[in-house]
């Protein structure tokens, strides 16, 4: 294992241990019950499986068969979740061959910031990962599970169902994907489309039917955001059924990799198995993670939301054990919006499981970790085929697939990983490098301060942006707004880049790694709403983003600097910011809520 990413862990370790070991002490109390339908009083039990079967009743009553709760975020309205509608019947029919009974306990509100973005409802998002985290407490506050299958996928629903998990972390557990849609039309031509339109070029009629093109079916969106990192990294932390992740939803291997889910959860429940949740996701498996996410370029939401899914283990993560392992981490994939292949390109070429052979050989990754699955972290490495009717799991070959989308750590596309730490007299951020020009990495400009992104876009429907200048966009976090991702912001200023102008954007908003070619400093911490060095900046001031040595500064005399107000949003926008399209019921939220960089959390 790499020096460096020992002295990492072992960092995590040392500050983690007084979390830690409260958390796993009360792991042990509540593994050391009766189990459910022994412990609860008659009437509890009476209700908790009134509507079941009488043989399955019988079973998981009088004969203790395992019982396994499944936790769905299964709606319409999400291309990737869509797939789930048959699954519970799947994993009841699979259960039933082995002896076991199933329940789906609950249901978890999944939103989708492809429909959202711009729009009130996408300040409601990344505070949906903790109603999810929430609801999954809900559905197994029951308490009468053996163990639990978790049915998610995207951006908020997966952090959300994995910290819900580890509140019940005596509970074996095992995700369970549903794979992404087909190629259609591919992100770069997408994305020209979207410039195009912002330079007026096309009209709605050309833009809706490129999105059309790119969006067409079941699955989730074929780009490496943030719901495909998702499952980059539970592979990585190995959650899943080996290999689960990138299979497409109508592939014939898809219900058998939901059937082996089943018989995996089943297995670790057994008593010389039995490895609950908590135990499994230790500080190895978290820096695993985190190495996963760097190596593979993935979304920037992850450093807020991992920080999040490590506290709900009692495990303390912040941007600088990120940036340390960036140091010496290598690129091995390049996938939009890094590269130009899509997650379909990715997994013909080789996908998460050769990423994570080529880390463990390396010695990037901790091999020797619990996962779902026997054999450690070594399984995750190789691909699932089918042979003879049955799953069987093969190694990679030495050499990638393709060399254009994944690379061996003897040759990687970079010799770090594509995160930046920014610091400075504005605070502290973090930019992703990976699809940034290197003659852009170093932004001098003077800044143009909007405090909102609607702001901009009017700015630049005016013609008053064509010149070099840093975007300041403030009153973006979560406290502020709920810390809504500000996508549409990068075809206007790639229209620009384009134009050779010499632009950045520096905000404590998100933007994924959406933001592409554009410099951005994001989730600039401590955000404007609670009083961070951003709500001093003024237009006029030249901002210097130096990428290279991770500074980000306003070039302003220290004693005038000290001296300038704090400015605050107007009571208007702040009004319009927590009212309407249900805003008004997420207001505890924003007033509790903890930093970007201590992973938003609301529920400490």
């Amino acid at each position: 294992m790499k020096q460096s990413h020992i002295e990492v862990t072992e960092r995590i370790i040392e500050v983690s241990r007084p979390t830690r070991s409260a958390y796993l002490h009360r792991l042990d109390e509540i593994a050391n019950r009766q189990r459910g339908a022994d412990r609860l009083g008659c009437a509890n039990v009476a209700h908790a499986f009134a509507a079941m079967p009488a043989n399955d009743k019988l079973r998981v009553v009088a004969e203790k068969a395992p019982h396994i709760g499944i936790v769905t975020a299964y709606n319409e309205m999400l291309s990737a979740h869509q797939p789930y509608v048959n699954y519970p019947d799947i994993i009841r029919d699979e259960a039933r061959k082995h002896g076991a009974t199933v329940q789906v306990a609950g249901g978890v509100p999944a939103m989708c910031d492809g429909i959202t973005q711009g729009e009130p409802g996408m300040e409601m998002s990344l505070f949906s990962r903790d109603v999810i985290a929430m609801s999954t407490a809900i559905a197994l506050s029951h308490d009468v599970f053996d163990a639990a299958l978790l049915l998610g996928i995207c951006d908020k629903i997966v952090p959300g169902l994995l910290i819900g998990a580890l509140k019940f972390g005596h509970l074996p557990c095992v995700f369970v994907p549903a794979g992404p849609m087909s190629t259609g039309l591919d992100n770069t031509a997408k994305s020209k489309v979207r410039e195009k339109y912002a330079q007026g070029l096309v009209g709605r009629p050309e833009l809706l039917a490129s999105e059309n093109a790119a969006y067409h079916g079941a699955g989730t969106c074929t780009f490496y955001g943030t719901a495909n990192s998702n499952q980059m990294l539970l592979e990585a932390m190995g959650l899943h059924v080996p290999g689960a992740a990138f299979i497409h939803p109508h592939d014939g291997m898809r219900e058998d990799l939901t059937r082996e889910a089943v018989k995996l959860v089943l297995n670790i429940t057994q008593k010389q198995n039995f490895t609950p949740i908590g135990k499994l996701v230790d500080e190895h498996v978290i820096v695993n993670a985190m190495v996963a996410l760097l190596a593979t370029g993935g979304s920037t939401n992850h450093l807020i939301h991992w920080v999040a899914v490590a506290r709900a283990a009692g495990i303390i993560i912040d941007w600088t054990d990120f940036y340390h392992l960036a140091k010496t981490t290598p690129l091995l994939a390049s996938v939009y919006p890094n590269g130009k292949a899509d997650v379909n390109e990715f997994q013909n070429a080789g996908g998460p499981g050769f990423v994570i052979r080529e880390l463990i050989e390396g010695g990037y990754m901790y091999p020797d970790v619990f996962t779902v699955a026997k054999g450690g972290l070594h399984e995750f490495g190789k691909k699932p085929v089918k042979e003879d009717g049955k799953l069987v799991w093969k190694e990679f070959p030495a050499e990638s697939g393709d060399e254009t989308i994944v690379r061996t750590v003897g040759h990687p596309f970079n010799e770090s990983g594509g995160l930046r730490l920014l610091k400075g007299n504005l605070g502290r951020s973090v930019i992703k490098i990976s699809a940034v020009p290197e003659d852009r990495h170093i932004i001098e400009a003077p800044a143009i301060v909007f405090d909102s992104q609607e702001e901009l876009l009017q700015a630049f429907d005016r013609g008053e942006l064509e010149r070099d200048f840093v975007a300041v966009v403030r009153f973006q976090g979560p406290k502020a707004n709920g810390m809504p991702e500000l996508h549409k912001l990068t075809p206007p200023l790639a229209v620009l880049q384009n134009q050779g102008f010499m632009v950045a954007i520096v905000t404590d908003g998100r933007m994924s790694g959406a933001s592409g070619k554009i410099p951005a400093a994001i989730h600039l911490t401590p955000e404007a709403s609670a009083g961070g060095p951003l709500a001093k900046v003024r237009t006029g001031d030249i901002i210097r983003l130096n990428a290279s040595v991770g500074m980000v500064n306003v070039l302003v005399d220290e004693d005038e600097w000290a001296e300038r107000e704090v400015a605050e949003l107007s009571d208007a926008k702040r009004f319009n910011n927590a009212h309407g399209f249900g805003r008004e019921l997420f207001g505890g939220m924003r007033r509790n809520v903890l930093s970007a960089e201590e992973g938003a959390i609301t529920w400490l």
